[in-house]
Protein backbone atom coordinates (compact mmCIF):
# COMPACT_ATOMS: atom_id res chain seq x y z
CA UNK A 1 0.00 0.00 0.00
CA UNK A 2 1.25 3.49 -0.84
CA UNK A 3 2.24 5.61 2.15
CA UNK A 4 0.07 8.55 1.05
CA UNK A 5 -3.05 6.38 0.79
CA UNK A 6 -2.32 4.78 4.16
CA UNK A 7 -1.85 8.08 6.00
CA UNK A 8 -5.05 9.48 4.48
CA UNK A 9 -7.06 6.50 5.65
CA UNK A 10 -5.42 6.42 9.09
CA UNK A 11 -4.90 10.01 10.36
CA UNK A 12 -2.72 8.72 13.20
CA UNK A 13 0.12 8.67 10.67
CA UNK A 14 -0.53 11.85 8.71
CA UNK A 15 2.43 13.61 10.36
CA UNK A 16 4.90 10.76 9.79
CA UNK A 17 7.49 11.33 7.07
CA UNK A 18 7.20 9.17 3.96
CA UNK A 19 10.49 7.35 4.52
CA UNK A 20 9.63 6.26 8.06
CA UNK A 21 6.12 5.25 7.02
CA UNK A 22 7.50 3.26 4.11
CA UNK A 23 9.78 1.46 6.57
CA UNK A 24 6.77 0.65 8.76
CA UNK A 25 4.78 -0.76 5.86
CA UNK A 26 7.68 -2.79 4.48
CA UNK A 27 6.66 -5.81 6.57
CA UNK A 28 2.92 -5.20 6.41
CA UNK A 29 0.69 -7.95 5.01
CA UNK A 30 -2.77 -7.52 3.48
CA UNK A 31 -5.32 -10.28 4.04
CA UNK A 32 -8.94 -10.79 3.04
CA UNK A 33 -11.47 -12.53 5.30
CA UNK A 34 -15.00 -13.67 4.43
CA UNK A 35 -17.96 -12.70 6.58
CA UNK A 36 -18.29 -14.83 9.69
CA UNK A 37 -14.59 -15.70 9.82
CA UNK A 38 -12.60 -15.29 13.03
CA UNK A 39 -9.97 -12.68 12.21
CA UNK A 40 -8.17 -12.79 15.55
CA UNK A 41 -8.49 -15.54 18.14
CA UNK A 42 -8.19 -15.03 21.89
CA UNK A 43 -4.66 -16.49 22.00
CA UNK A 44 -3.31 -14.34 19.14
CA UNK A 45 -3.53 -10.87 20.68
CA UNK A 46 -0.18 -9.11 20.90
CA UNK A 47 1.34 -10.50 17.70
CA UNK A 48 0.47 -7.58 15.43
CA UNK A 49 -1.53 -4.40 14.97
CA UNK A 50 -4.38 -4.65 12.48
CA UNK A 51 -5.62 -1.83 10.23
CA UNK A 52 -9.08 -2.06 8.65
CA UNK A 53 -8.95 -1.23 4.94
CA UNK A 54 -12.57 -2.25 4.29
CA UNK A 55 -15.46 -4.04 5.97
CA UNK A 56 -16.99 -4.30 9.43
CA UNK A 57 -15.88 -6.39 12.42
CA UNK A 58 -16.87 -7.02 16.00
CA UNK A 59 -14.78 -7.56 19.11
CA UNK A 60 -16.48 -9.98 21.44
CA UNK A 61 -15.89 -11.25 24.96
CA UNK A 62 -15.92 -15.01 25.54
CA UNK A 63 -17.05 -16.51 28.81
CA UNK A 64 -17.68 -20.22 28.83
CA UNK A 65 -20.20 -20.68 26.01
CA UNK A 66 -21.41 -17.07 26.05
CA UNK A 67 -20.20 -14.36 23.66
CA UNK A 68 -20.91 -10.65 24.16
CA UNK A 69 -20.14 -7.97 21.59
CA UNK A 70 -17.92 -5.30 23.14
CA UNK A 71 -17.20 -3.10 20.12
CA UNK A 72 -17.85 -2.75 16.41
CA UNK A 73 -15.11 -1.43 14.12
CA UNK A 74 -15.07 -0.27 10.51
CA UNK A 75 -12.89 1.11 7.74
CA UNK A 76 -10.17 3.49 8.91
CA UNK A 77 -9.91 2.06 12.43
CA UNK A 78 -7.37 -0.35 13.89
CA UNK A 79 -7.01 -2.75 16.79
CA UNK A 80 -4.40 -4.73 18.67
CA UNK A 81 -2.22 -1.73 19.58
CA UNK A 82 -2.86 -2.10 23.31
CA UNK A 83 -2.26 -5.84 23.37
CA UNK A 84 1.34 -5.48 22.21
CA UNK A 85 2.08 -3.66 25.47
CA UNK A 86 0.08 -6.05 27.63
CA UNK A 87 1.09 -9.70 27.77
CA UNK A 88 -1.78 -10.84 29.98
CA UNK A 89 -4.12 -13.55 28.57
CA UNK A 90 -7.19 -12.26 26.73
CA UNK A 91 -10.64 -13.76 26.46
CA UNK A 92 -11.76 -11.81 23.39
CA UNK A 93 -11.71 -12.46 19.67
CA UNK A 94 -12.50 -10.51 16.50
CA UNK A 95 -15.09 -11.70 13.97
CA UNK A 96 -15.80 -10.35 10.48
CA UNK A 97 -19.38 -9.14 10.02
CA UNK A 98 -18.82 -8.57 6.30
CA UNK A 99 -15.99 -9.43 3.90
CA UNK A 100 -13.00 -7.63 5.39
CA UNK A 101 -9.58 -6.55 4.18
CA UNK A 102 -6.96 -5.99 6.86
CA UNK A 103 -3.37 -4.86 6.84
CA UNK A 104 -1.32 -6.33 9.68
CA UNK A 105 1.96 -4.93 10.98
CA UNK A 106 4.16 -7.08 13.26
CA UNK A 107 4.13 -5.93 16.88
CA UNK A 108 7.86 -5.33 17.11
CA UNK A 109 7.90 -3.22 13.94
CA UNK A 110 5.02 -1.09 15.26
CA UNK A 111 6.76 -0.53 18.62
CA UNK A 112 9.97 0.49 16.85
CA UNK A 113 7.97 2.90 14.72
CA UNK A 114 6.52 4.57 17.83
CA UNK A 115 10.04 5.21 19.11
CA UNK A 116 11.08 6.66 15.76
CA UNK A 117 8.49 9.47 15.89
CA UNK A 118 7.88 11.30 19.19
CA UNK A 119 4.67 12.90 17.85
CA UNK A 120 3.10 9.47 17.58
CA UNK A 121 3.28 9.03 21.36
CA UNK A 122 1.08 12.08 21.77
CA UNK A 123 -1.32 10.95 19.05
CA UNK A 124 -1.57 7.49 20.57
CA UNK A 125 -2.29 9.04 23.96
CA UNK A 126 -5.07 11.13 22.42
CA UNK A 127 -6.53 7.99 20.89
CA UNK A 128 -6.48 6.16 24.22
CA UNK A 129 -8.19 9.09 25.95
CA UNK A 130 -10.85 9.18 23.24
CA UNK A 131 -11.57 5.49 23.67
CA UNK A 132 -11.66 5.88 27.44
CA UNK A 133 -14.24 8.63 27.03
CA UNK A 134 -16.35 6.32 24.91
CA UNK A 135 -16.19 3.72 27.67
CA UNK A 136 -17.23 6.33 30.24
CA UNK A 137 -20.07 7.43 27.98
CA UNK A 138 -21.32 3.86 27.76
CA UNK A 139 -21.39 3.76 31.57
CA UNK A 140 -23.45 6.97 31.63
CA UNK A 141 -25.84 5.51 29.08
CA UNK A 142 -26.90 2.82 31.54
CA UNK A 143 -29.00 5.49 33.23
CA UNK A 144 -30.81 6.33 29.98
CA UNK A 145 -33.94 4.80 28.47
CA UNK A 146 -33.39 1.99 25.91
CA UNK A 147 -34.24 4.19 22.92
CA UNK A 148 -31.52 6.69 23.84
CA UNK A 149 -28.93 3.95 24.34
CA UNK A 150 -29.69 2.34 21.00
CA UNK A 151 -29.77 5.62 19.09
CA UNK A 152 -26.48 6.66 20.71
CA UNK A 153 -24.77 3.47 19.56
CA UNK A 154 -26.12 3.79 16.01
CA UNK A 155 -25.15 7.46 15.70
CA UNK A 156 -21.69 6.78 17.11
CA UNK A 157 -21.05 4.04 14.55
CA UNK A 158 -22.51 6.13 11.74
CA UNK A 159 -20.30 9.10 12.59
CA UNK A 160 -17.18 6.94 12.88
CA UNK A 161 -17.62 4.60 9.93
CA UNK A 162 -20.77 5.49 8.02
CA UNK A 163 -20.93 6.72 4.44
CA UNK A 164 -22.65 10.02 3.79
CA UNK A 165 -25.22 9.97 1.00
CA UNK A 166 -27.84 12.36 -0.33
CA UNK A 167 -30.39 10.58 1.87
CA UNK A 168 -28.37 10.61 5.11
CA UNK A 169 -25.75 8.20 6.47
CA UNK A 170 -25.38 4.61 5.30
CA UNK A 171 -23.83 1.94 7.52
CA UNK A 172 -23.77 -1.78 8.15
CA UNK A 173 -27.03 -3.14 9.56
CA UNK A 174 -25.96 -4.72 12.83
CA UNK A 175 -27.67 -7.94 13.90
CA UNK A 176 -30.14 -7.34 16.72
CA UNK A 177 -28.12 -9.35 19.25
CA UNK A 178 -24.96 -7.32 18.63
CA UNK A 179 -26.78 -3.99 18.80
CA UNK A 180 -28.43 -5.15 22.03
CA UNK A 181 -25.03 -6.06 23.50
CA UNK A 182 -23.51 -2.69 22.63
CA UNK A 183 -26.53 -0.83 23.99
CA UNK A 184 -26.86 -3.06 27.05
CA UNK A 185 -30.53 -3.45 26.24
CA UNK A 186 -32.45 -6.72 25.98
CA UNK A 187 -32.98 -8.22 22.53
CA UNK A 188 -36.76 -7.81 22.87
CA UNK A 189 -36.51 -4.13 23.81
CA UNK A 190 -33.97 -3.50 21.05
CA UNK A 191 -36.34 -5.04 18.51
CA UNK A 192 -39.23 -2.88 19.74
CA UNK A 193 -37.18 0.33 19.64
CA UNK A 194 -35.98 -0.36 16.09
CA UNK A 195 -39.51 -1.08 14.93
CA UNK A 196 -40.68 2.28 16.31
CA UNK A 197 -37.76 4.18 14.76
CA UNK A 198 -38.40 2.52 11.41
CA UNK A 199 -42.11 3.31 11.68
CA UNK A 200 -41.24 6.98 12.26
CA UNK A 201 -39.05 6.83 9.11
CA UNK A 202 -35.96 7.99 11.00
CA UNK A 203 -34.01 5.01 9.70
CA UNK A 204 -34.46 2.61 6.81
CA UNK A 205 -33.31 -1.00 6.65
CA UNK A 206 -32.05 -2.62 3.45
CA UNK A 207 -31.95 -6.23 4.64
CA UNK A 208 -30.87 -7.61 1.26
CA UNK A 209 -27.68 -5.55 1.22
CA UNK A 210 -27.21 -5.54 5.03
CA UNK A 211 -27.47 -1.76 5.18
CA UNK A 212 -29.03 0.65 7.65
CA UNK A 213 -29.68 4.20 6.50
CA UNK A 214 -30.10 7.01 9.00
CA UNK A 215 -32.35 9.34 7.05
CA UNK A 216 -33.50 11.73 9.79
CA UNK A 217 -30.25 12.87 11.36
CA UNK A 218 -31.87 15.60 13.43
CA UNK A 219 -34.33 13.31 15.20
CA UNK A 220 -31.79 10.52 15.69
CA UNK A 221 -29.25 12.96 17.13
CA UNK A 222 -31.83 14.31 19.57
CA UNK A 223 -32.85 10.80 20.58
CA UNK A 224 -29.21 9.82 21.09
CA UNK A 225 -28.39 12.79 23.33
CA UNK A 226 -27.57 11.82 26.91
CA UNK A 227 -29.87 13.73 29.28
Amino acid sequence: MQTETFSELFPLFDAADAETLEWLLSEAVERDYPSGRAVLMEDAWGNAVYFILSGWLKVRSLRNQDATTLAVLGRGDFFGEMAILDESPRSTDVIAFTPVRLLSIPAQRFIQFLFKDSQLHHRMLQLMVRRLRRTNQRAQLRQQVPATRIANVLMGLAESYGKKTDAGIEMFNLPIKDLADLSEVSVDDTTKVLEKIIEKAWIQIDAKNQLLNIVNLKQMTQLATVR
